[in-house]
This record gives C-alpha cells, sequence and structure tokens, in this order.
C-alpha cells in the first residue's frame, strides 16, 4: 500500500509543491540526495573514494517540458564531466533521456546524448543511460543502440530493471554486443500486464537476468574495472537485497568470473553496512550519488522502496 501510495504521489504536482515547501522534507532528503549543487556530489563522490568506493553522478531531473530545458540539463551534465576532471574523482556519470528532451524529439535527445558521450570520451569516462518507466523503454533501448552500435561509443551502458518481464529478452539481446548492463529491480509504478506483481518472481527473473549478464561477461574475456574506476565491467548488480547478491558471488564462483569482471551498485545513503562489506572483501563498489534541486521523485521513490526509509523520514518531520 505504502508503495503504490509513494510513487504516486511522486507524480503528482501538487504533492510536490506541498512537500518541497516543508524543510524537514529537504532534511530528510539529504539521507538520499547529496545536496542540490555540483559541488555537494562532487565532494560526496571523493569521501566515497576514500573508502575505496566509486560513484555515479546523477543529476537530479526528469521530464524536461521545454527543449531549452533539456538544452539547460544537456550543459549541467558537460559541466559535471569537467567537474571530475578536474577533481580526478572515480566517479562516471548517469543521465536520464526524458530529462535530455526524449519526450519532446527523439533527434534532439539523441544529439544531447552524444555530446555527453562525446566529452566523457574526451575523459576517458563512461555515461550510463538509466532506464524509466515501462513507457520508455524502446525508445531508451533505441537511443543507446543508436550510441553504442551505430555510432561506436564503447563508453555507453544502460540499465535494464527485473520487474519487466520482457527484461531477460532484453537482456540476452544486448548482450550480443556485449552491452555494459546496470541491472536494477525497478522503482516505478507498472501494471500487472508489463511487471511481475510479486517480490518472489521479481527476485527469481532478477537471478535469472544476472546469470545470463555473468555468463556474457565470462565468454566476452571478463572485462575488468578500468583503472581510473571509471569504465566498469560488463555486469554491474544494482541491488540492496544481499539475497541477490550472494546469488551473484556465488554463481561468479561457480563459473570462475573474476572478482575484478563484476560491479556492485547502490544507492547513496542506503544499506551503508552492505556497501563498507563488499569493498572490504575485495568487490568493486559503486554508489549512485544524486544532486540538484529536483529531489522530490527522486526521494518519494526511495521511500516507497522500503519501510525504514519511510520511518527515517517521518522522523525528521518530528525534529522539525
Amino acid at each position: 500500500m505504502f508503495r503504490s501510495l509513494f510513487i504516486s504521489i511522486s507524480k503528482a504536482d501538487w504533492a510536490r509543491r506541498m512537500i518541497m515547501s516543508w524543510k524537514f522534507a529537504w532534511r530528510a532528503a539529504r539521507r538520499f540526495v547529496a545536496g542540490d549543487k555540483l559541488e555537494d556530489g562532487i565532494e560526496a563522490a571523493q569521501n566515497l573514494n576514500q573508502k575505496n568506493i566509486n560513484t555515479t553522478l546523477d543529476l537530479l531531473g526528469e521530464q524536461t517540458e521545454t527543449l531549452e530545458q533539456a538544452e539547460k540539463a544537456t550543459q549541467s551534465i558537460l559541466e559535471m564531466l569537467e567537474a571530475i576532471q578536474a577533481a580526478q574523482v572515480r566517479s562516471n556519470v548517469s543521465v536520464k533521456l526524458t530529462q535530455l528532451g526524449l519526450k519532446l524529439d527523439k533527434q534532439i535527445c539523441a544529439d544531447n546524448v552524444q555530446k555527453i558521450l562525446e566529452l566523457a570520451k574526451k575523459y576517458n569516462n563512461f555515461v550510463r543511460i538509466d532506464m524509466e518507466d515501462a513507457a520508455c523503454v524502446d525508445d531508451t533501448i533505441g537511443v543507446f543502440k543508436e550510441m553504442r552500435v551505430n555510432k561506436g561509443y564503447e563508453n555507453v551502458g544502460i540499465v535494464l530493471q527485473a520487474y519487466l518481464y520482457r527484461t531477460v529478452d532484453d537482456l540476452a539481446k544486448l548482450m550480443e554486443i556485449p552491452a555494459r548492463i546496470r541491472l536494477c529491480k525497478g522503482a516505478y509504478k507498472e501494471p500487472a500486464d508489463v511487471a511481475f506483481p510479486k517480490k518472489k518472481d521479481v527476485d527469481a527473473n532478477y537471478d535469472r537476468a544476472v546469470k545470463l549478464m555473468l555468463d556474457s561477461a565470462l565468454k566476452a574475456g571478463a572485462p575488468t574495472l578500468s583503472p581510473d574506476g571509471r569504465i566498469p565491467p560488463i555486469p554491474c548488480i544494482a541491488s540492496h537485497d544481499e539475497n541477490r547478491i550472494n546469488y551473484a558471488i556465488k554463481y561468479a564462483k561457480q563459473i570462475g568470473l573474476p572478482n575484478d569482471a563484476i560491479e556492485f551498485q547502490m544507492l547513496y545513503g542506503i544499506r551503508r553496512d552492505i556497501q563498507s562489506k563488499l569493498a572490504e572483501q575485495g568487490y568493486h563498489v559503486r554508489i549512485y550519488v544524486p544532486f540538484g534541486t529536483e529531489w522530490y521523485a527522486y526521494n518519494m521513490r526511495r521511500l516507497a522502496e522500503r519501510p525504514a526509509n519511510l520511518w527515517f523520514f517521518l522522523s525528521n518531520f518530528f525534529k522539525k
């Protein structure tokens, strides 16, 4: 019930205006958001790097309403890449295509992605294209393939979501490239005709996809994380679920995939205990570090994911 509620209000303008006016809401959001400025994201990345953890920086925001906004977002991401290079942090970047104009003009969106990839290539950096709701999947994969296959950019990856029925088929096709995949469970509200409604089925599909990713990585020669921490290996396991993580570790050992050829990814401020444990065990860990003023929708999805996040939010209400 809570999950559906918070995902619904994440898209409601009235709720966004009201909640973003509450000072305590921003205080609570700071657990999951590095800050509202680029400098905050860089500082968070530096702090994580000191703990032997790599990062991907994400400028919060999605569903731009004008091409001017999409252009502004593109310039901000270019500035992010410049800042990463200047600070020499072990970080790459993540982008959302609706922020770059996907719903307004697909060609302009693709042009914006290419600008970002070109600068990232100059700095030997990497760009991860995030996956959004189910309505965006075909277009997102289309832009990714245009950049990776047709344009020849090897410094681009994509995210797939295990709660969608189609994901294993999509993954099998993308691994023919092979593509660098970040596999997560999925954080949007989707109807039962496109996504598994039950957690146990999502978990089972996640494990099927992990097996396919790890097999494909081994077949491709098990490429490893780049020495500067920016270019990830092929399979990136994005989960806070210890059962899913343990499955990936066990299967990788079973097939002989080296530790360097797999990366575990988590969200800023969530399950820091597992992040540290994996890093101490010698696994590559990357934290998704969001920053920016458009934190509302992202924060609502984090509250929807785990009851503990909701209680953290409410505790800040009583501190106001």
